[in-house]
């Protein structure tokens, strides 16, 4: 196959993919945002965490919410968790790198805020474990995984489950929903 013939073969499975979460995710995307946006407006933060890939997904997004996405506005509350290298080893050392959210959360995570965890796979014990810190804080979760992370969908208050095994797949489309998500808070709070 020509690099040509690949590219397209490979951005027209990414758009099925993506298509596929518009059609099948309304309310998740309803459910979702309602979630960010009462917390933004109530003063409370976003957290974001994810590995890999989804840890740059994280800072990506965490930085879409905190600086400037497409409109000018105050600056909204949102950390990644995944930036800070000092915790992350310190964590890790201590305690295990399945805590190295989950005590993130523990230290800073407040009522009233929302944990955004991005698992392409869904079984990061790291992420579970986020996940039920969040819990026993007060603090919402949106779930973004893949096709086999139904279980981990269920542990959060609003899930996107995109419908695909692959890695590369499922995080552009994570990334077109954190897009999506932020746009949302962007212009409910901008606007009203």
């Amino acid at each position: 196959m020509t690099p040509a013939r690949l590219a397209a073969a490979r951005l027209r499975e990414s758009a099925r993919v993506k298509l596929a979460v518009a059609r099948t995710h309304g309310a998740v995307f309803d459910r979702a945002s309602a979630l960010i946006v009462d917390a933004l407006r109530g003063g409370r933060t976003v957290l974001f965490c994810g590995n890999g890939g989804s840890a740059a997904d994280a800072q990506h997004l965490a930085t879409e919410f905190s600086g400037r996405f497409l409109r000018e506005r105050r600056a909204l509350a949102a950390v990644a968790l995944t930036t800070d290298s000092s915790a992350l080893t310190a964590i890790s050392n201590d305690y295990g790198f399945d805590r190295v959210f989950a005590r993130q959360i523990e230290a800073i995570g407040r009522p009233g805020d929302v944990l955004v965890a991005l698992s392409t796979s869904g079984r990061s014990p790291n992420m579970l474990k986020a996940i039920r810190a969040a819990r026993r804080r007060g603090i919402a979760v949106v779930g973004l995984t893949g096709a086999k992370g139904r279980a981990f969908a269920r542990l959060c208050d609003a899930a996107f489950v995109v419908p695909h095994a692959l890695s590369p797949r499922i995080q552009e489309a994570h990334i077109a929903i954190g897009h999506v998500l932020c746009e949302i808070a962007e212009t409910a709070l901008t606007d009203g």
